[in-house]
């Protein structure tokens, strides 16, 4: 059996002393950059394992970050939180920590099931999910000095610093496949969208009504709502399609409703009917381009998960550790004390040449991936309010637009 390697050992081969490999393995902000790196490439070098729970003994901290599982919605949209889950995980492992899952129903369920956590694990933080109007979760942990960070706006809430938050701009992603319409020549482009007072649905179906209404076209009568799936997606495509003045394209709230709208459009007597008699197709565009969509050929705006999980790590391990912290974003490296690093994905969302380019992206496979504008962002600053990241989703262009 190998032996096994001690704290000691890495002191000797980074010609550290032991305090300073236990102070870049629990309190990194305390020691200087260089050094810090030197006792990193030791650790990775040797293998050395630190004991959880002699860290946990020692610290106080045990190195848990805590999330949710999202309820299960159907099996095309449903797939979406997992892949952000996926980069959660990953960079949280990176970051020297583990993921804790848990599930609930709504928000004082949720509530019940962190107070018991944080009595049996103690987790350091919380990452929540699926914010919304009138979202209780945010004060209760806020009020108890306890570090999160949400995936989602705080939707509702006045305007200013609130908590750390990492979300996806929907509506610049709408806007964006809207202009790709109108681009294309379309002009009655449909709306199929979730019932107002979703957050997430209101911000999609703004970029899409603002879009058109920017290029001179009246938006009125050409959205449709439903919180169903594939079936309710073709009845109200449909309904579009066959109204006195059909729409010619369809953007829709997710892939869920476009798949069934993509079926509508796809059957006899669709095309002519909308494009005057000209045997047209009808163009479709979904939301999230999940591996249905992908499938399906069905163009859809891609969220960029990975990277959303990356930022809520990285603000929470800058919360957690102080300056110094290294996590990965997209294989790259970057520093989530000051929000600045290496091309990584705080560079781009500063409008880099990552998430931030702009115009047609060619992709191995040579799917044309078309670029939102860039990414937004309020980095921590010591004393300042908290860190806001909007990232930007890309519309990748398939068949169906």
């Amino acid at each position: 059996m190998a032996q096994k390697v001690t704290i000691t050992d890495v002191a000797r081969h980074a010609k550290v002393s032991r305090q300073t490999v236990s102070n870049v393995l629990n309190t990194p902000g305390l020691v200087r950059e260089d050094t810090r790196r030197r006792v990193l490439e030791a650790v990775e070098t040797l293998g050395y394992r630190a004991s959880q729970a002699a860290r946990q003994m020692r610290t106080g901290r045990s190195r848990l970050i805590a999330t949710r599982i999202e309820p299960t919605r159907d099996d095309i949209d449903g797939t979406v939180y997992d892949r952000f889950l996926h980069g959660l995980t990953e960079s949280a492992a990176e970051a020297g920590y583990r993921v804790l899952l848990y599930t609930a129903d709504d928000d004082q369920s949720e509530i019940a099931i962190i107070d018991d956590l944080l009595a049996a694990y103690e987790p350091d933080a919380f990452v929540l999910t699926g914010t919304h109007h009138g979202d209780t979760r945010t004060s209760w942990l806020a009020g108890r000095r306890l570090p999160f960070v949400t995936f989602g706006r705080p939707w509702g809430m006045p305007e200013g610093p609130s908590h750390p938050w990492v979300d996806v701009d929907g509506a610049a992603g709408t806007a964006a496949a809207t202009r790709h319409l109108l681009d294309a020549g379309h002009r009655r482009i449909g709306f199929i969208g979730w019932p107002p007072g979703s957050g997430v649905g209101d911000d999609r179906r703004a970029g899409w009504a603002r879009t058109l209404a920017a290029a001179g076209v009246d938006p009125a009568g050409l959205d449709r709502v439903s919180d169903g799936g594939v079936a309710a997606g073709e009845a109200l495509a449909r309904d579009l399609l066959d109204a006195d003045r059909p729409a010619t394209a369809l953007l829709c709230v997710s892939d869920s409703l476009a798949l069934g709208a993509l079926h509508a459009a796809r059957s006899p007597g669709a095309g002519g009917r909308a494009n005057d008699g000209a045997g047209m197709p009808i163009a479709v565009i979904g939301f999230d381009d999940t591996s249905a969509a992908r499938a399906m050929g069905l163009t859809s705006l891609s969220q960029p998960l990975a990277e959303a999980a990356a930022c809520c790590v990285a603000l929470l391990a800058h919360a957690l550790d102080g300056a110094g912290v290294i996590g990965r974003a997209n294989g790259r490296a970057f520093d989530e004390a000051n929000g600045e690093a290496n091309g990584g994905a705080f560079d781009e969302a500063r409008g880099g040449a990552g998430l931030g380019a702009h115009g047609p992206v060619a992709t191995p496979a040579g799917t044309e991936t078309s670029r939102s504008p860039g990414t937004t962002m309020a980095p921590t600053v010591s004393g300042g309010p908290p860190a806001q990241v909007l990232l930007q989703p890309s519309l990748v262009v398939r068949r169906s637009a």
